[in-house]
């Protein structure tokens, strides 16, 4: 029988929020859960998290942002995946993100949205549910 491969996520901070307490958490939870994971750092452009999630060949992209321009950068991110022809990767947002903007990320193509005080555990679960590896 062969082994199920691990989960493999690229953690990204979009933009110019320096802020990574939030996504470092999530992270550890996610390699506690068996993932593996690449955090790309701060202040990464669309371009360069789509370029690196492409390079890492990864299952799922997961974006932490508290600057408020997650309206522009998520969509981005989406917009230059399905430039590449990429569509197998499920990719996530969490942060500070109003809940009215949420329903306008979902349908740019981010499939969650994980707000403050979201349990690691359930994003844990959201990514073993919706992936397949």
């Amino acid at each position: 029988m062969k082994a199920k491969r691990k989960i493999r996520v690229l953690a990204a901070k979009p933009g110019l929020d320096g802020h990574d307490r939030g996504i470092k958490v999530v992270a550890s939870a996610l390699m506690d859960a068996g993932m593996e994971v690449i955090y790309t750092g701060l202040r990464q452009t669309p371009q360069q998290i789509v370029e690196s999630a492409i390079q890492e060949d990864v299952d799922v992209i997961a974006m932490s942002i508290l600057s408020g321009a997650h309206d522009y950068l998520f969509p981005k991110v989406m917009e230059l995946l399905r430039e590449k022809g990429v569509e197998d990767i499920l990719v996530l947002g969490g942060g500070i993100i109003p809940e009215e903007d949420i329903p306008i990320l979902r349908e740019a193509g981010i499939a969650e949205i994980f707000g403050p005080g979201t349990k690691t555990k359930e994003i844990v679960r959201f990514i073993e549910d919706k992936t397949q590896v």
